[in-house]
């Protein structure tokens, strides 16, 4: 039984095959109905348990369409609904759906939550976000920067901001797929040392940068994220601003990268807080195709989890 918990315990080359079929599958829907099946129906039979504790629009339309496209089912729960580790164990939890389903995807709050549902179910738990980490998310974005430039070994990815979950799951991919990885950002937002570690044991030059314009030169891909949290209270949104507001991604920023670098967001995004409308929607930009590409990686894990 395979779980998909995080990038860096995911084997490399198993996570270079689910990108590869990613691609392979995305080619094969050319020119289908958003709304058809694929012609192979790997999950036919099969049902998909859809945990969400926190709120999500990709991510649940990602995996639901997905499912479907594969000729499975989901039951989409909600944590109200499910009142995770509130009455009934997580543990328990983790017994009795798996009696029921064939995978579980959950988006939850705290990592712990996550390992012990994959610790107790009998049946593959899927990492649909944690607040340390975001693994599907950067599987799509490695596809996406490959689908637009090639290999992304050995190319340069700046992140911008603040380093939050997303930013940890690009520190894993740094070390799995073999680029390098600069962070910049203010001291107090910065990566855990953990995730850096990681990725500098596995070979990559991990450059910690406080200047962003330094940072960003020769830059193939530039990257940031939300500054903020809508569970975060109004004071310490306040303070995130006020920290973070050097980091905007703006074109004078880009204009310091390679001149064919591309800009991503995992979405959503606040316009002109952590970057330009003008870069957003500028040449750089490939956060739609990035969007689309959760689709595609997502039933590639799904695929790998179940074996089909």
């Amino acid at each position: 039984m395979k779980h998909f918990l995080d990038i860096h315990k995911t084997d490399a080359a198993e996570l270079r095959g689910m990108i590869d079929a990613a691609h392979a599958m995305k080619i094969a829907r050319n020119g289908r109905p958003r709304g058809a099946p694929d012609d192979e129906m790997p999950l036919k039979g099969r049902m998909v348990a859809l945990i969400f504790e926190k709120p999500s629009t990709r991510t649940r339309v990602s995996f639901d369409v997905g499912v479907r496209q594969m000729g499975g089912e989901t039951m989409v729960l909600s944590g109200k609904e499910m009142q995770l580790g509130h009455g009934e164990t997580i543990a328990d939890t983790a017994r009795v759906l798996s009696r029921y389903v064939d995978l579980i995807m959950i988006r939850t709050f705290e990592e712990a939550t996550l390992l012990e549902m994959a610790e107790h179910a009998t049946v593959p738990v899927i990492n649909g976000l944690t607040n340390r980490t975001h693994p599907c998310q950067i599987m799509a974005d490695v596809m996406t920067y490959e689908e637009h430039r090639g290999p992304i070994g050995g190319k340069k990815v700046v992140w911008c901001g603040d380093g939050n979950n997303v930013c940890a799951s690009f520190l894993h991919a740094a070390g799995q797929f073999g680029f390098d990885f600069t962070f910049t950002g203010p001291e107090p937002l910065d990566p855990e040392e953990k995730f850096v570690e990681f990725a500098r044991a596995k070979g990559s030059r991990i450059t910690i940068q406080r200047d962003p314009f330094t940072a960003v030169e020769g830059a193939d891909l530039v990257v940031t994220d939300t500054w903020v949290s809508m569970h975060d209270p109004e004071s310490a949104k306040e303070r995130r601003h006020n920290q973070l507001r050097p980091y905007q991604v703006n074109e004078q920023l880009m204009s310091r990268a390679k001149p064919d670098a591309l800009f991503m967001h995992c979405l959503p995004a606040h316009r002109n807080d952590e970057a330009t409308s003008a870069v957003m929607d500028g040449p750089h930009s490939v956060i739609f195709d990035e969007a689309e590409n959760r689709l595609h990686a997502q039933k590639a894990i799904m695929r790998w989890c179940l074996g089909v």
